[in-house]
């Protein structure tokens, strides 16, 4: 019996998730959850491993051939699950895809805009020609999940949510898709790289961090992420778990609306009576800074996050590219807020509501009701709603909100959050698909575009630097902090801390013996 029980065991886990996978579509929407999922049916030209560092995947390398023209030769003998040969042909199929799918959120075009030609040279050989020189191309390619092109002709977003068009290359194939609650995962036998460490996998869905917590300290589930602060000291104590973690990418951050002019109304903005003001005070420079400086960033991370963060002024942690040396984190200071609010022209402050969710990130709820706090003790009355994510996010995407707070977790490189959050929005560029918020600074947009062409990495660099600075100086959005990311696992699962935070089914396995 004993034995029979460890055998069926060894060929099956669990995993709890505390944020929703709102797609099984690769490139309906960026979202860490998604992708987490979607590396385990997908895979990508480039791979990434647990420290964020690009290694061959359906490349197995990569080079440039001419200034405006990168080469990958692809990897031979790979099949999807549904049994049909991977070729170059799918490569270029699925980059032609990125920039036209339906209703995206936060769409995956921008890893496609700079391909101005792609030639199939042959089955296993595909070239990527540029407008100009463009460094981050393999960067890139990490983020785009391949597809196959002769089943995939006119796919719909639901068609992959329904599973009937969800055949990647990856070590599991989903079987069952229930959203918002589960993801039946099935070894894929078939696989080119390291066979899956399980036979099947479930992937569940509980946003509610104490049932996360009592799952796997029931045995219900064998893998929690997202380990509430409050039971990281208990869980380090408890020898039927370990804590697998890391410093992470992902910087938490409030939004900041920008997209009513100085003379129009922000949403969830009013005078101290109730009344419309008649104009945007977030549009002032010296009312964002005053904003950020009211924010005891320290106290959140030690008293709301209990240790499992970095305050921050920027996106990205120490020792990664682009990171700004100079660019501490604010100082706390409400006698500063005070007086630059009332030298902006409000000695007596506003009203605003602060908006968030209250099921994505660690302790988000929380964080949104202390800087509520904050804000109201220098004069600017707070009102806090969380709601749970699906809403949040559609809401926000929408530009619905005077101020939000969100995360967005980068790649390893300061361009990916310039582009993706900072950058002025342009559909045809591909530029600020997550800028929310709808910041928009041609210094910025300048610099970044400079560096997209800048094939020397150390010139590089400095442009993306000073992109960031200007950007924060002018406090385009206002950061918080950066998340430590820490999993939970069962004894007898061993699990593999990944720096960009994804969950996925791969990265657990079972303890050495």
């Amino acid at each position: 019996m004993a034995v029979a029980a460890g055998q069926v065991h060894a060929q099956t886990a669990t995993i709890a998730v505390g944020a929703p996978v709102t797609s099984i579509d690769p490139h309906y929407h960026q979202l860490s959850p998604n992708n987490a999922v979607s590396d385990s049916i997908f895979d990508k030209l480039v791979n990434t491993d647990a420290q964020a560092r690009n290694i061959p995947g359906l490349a197995t390398e990569w080079r440039v051939v001419e200034p405006t023209v990168w080469e990958f030769r692809l990897r031979p003998n790979v099949r999807f699950h549904n049994g049909n040969a991977f070729t170059a042909e799918d490569v270029a199929f699925t980059l032609q895809r990125l920039p036209n799918v339906p209703n995206s959120p936060s769409s995956y075009a921008v890893y496609a805009r700079p391909i101005t030609r792609i030639e199939v040279v042959d089955p296993l050989t595909i070239r990527f020609h540029t407008a100009q020189p463009y460094p981050l191309l393999p960067l890139d390619m990490t983020n785009v999940r391949i597809i196959d092109r002769e089943s995939s002709e006119n796919v719909t977003t639901e068609d992959f949510n329904s599973l009937r068009a969800a055949a990647g290359t990856g070590p599991y194939r989903a079987v069952t898709h229930r959203n918002g609650d589960r993801i039946e995962f099935e070894r894929w036998d078939g696989y080119w790289g390291d066979r899956a460490p399980f036979e099947r996998v479930s992937y569940r869905m509980i946003t509610n961090d104490a049932a996360r917590t009592a799952a796997l300290l029931a045995g219900d589930v064998d893998l929690i992420d997202q380990v509430p602060t409050s039971d990281i000291a208990k869980l380090r104590r408890d020898n039927r778990v370990q804590l697998s973690e890391t410093v992470g990418l992902r910087l938490i951050f409030l939004g900041i609306d920008h997209l009513r002019a100085a003379n129009e109304n922000s949403p969830f903005i009013t005078g101290n009576d109730g009344q419309p003001l008649g104009r945007n005070p977030l549009r002032d420079v010296r009312v964002r800074r005053a904003l950020s400086m009211a924010i005891d960033r320290r106290a959140i991370v030690e008293r709301v996050m209990e240790g499992a963060a970095v305050p921050a002024n920027q996106f990205l942690p120490e020792g990664v590219f682009g990171h700004v040396d100079d660019l501490p984190a604010p100082a706390y200071d409400p006698d500063g807020a005070r007086r630059l609010l009332a030298e902006a022209g409000y000695p007596q402050g506003f009203r605003i509501q602060l908006n968030g969710p209250n099921d994505r990130y660690m302790n988000d709820g929380r964080i949104v009701q202390a800087i509520g706090q904050m804000w109201t003790r220098i004069g600017v009355r707070t009102a806090v709603e969380a709601q749970p994510w699906t809403t949040f996010i559609g809401r926000a995407g929408r530009q619905e909100y005077s101020s939000f707070l969100i995360g967005w977790g980068s790649n390893p490189d300061g361009s990916h959050p310039l582009r993706n959050i900072l950058a002025t929005y342009s559909r045809e560029r591909g530029w600020g698909a997550s800028n929310r918020g709808r910041y928009s600074n041609p210094q910025v947009d300048d610099l970044l575009e400079q560096s997209l062409s800048e094939m020397d990495e150390a010139k590089r660099e400095r442009l993306v630097v000073d992109a960031m600075r200007i950007a924060m100086q002018d406090v385009g959005v206002v950061p918080l902090h950066i998340q430590t990311n820490i999993w939970a696992a069962r004894r007898g699962f061993e699990h593999t801390a990944r720096r960009d935070e994804l969950t996925r089914a791969q990265d657990l396995r079972p303890a050495a013996r």
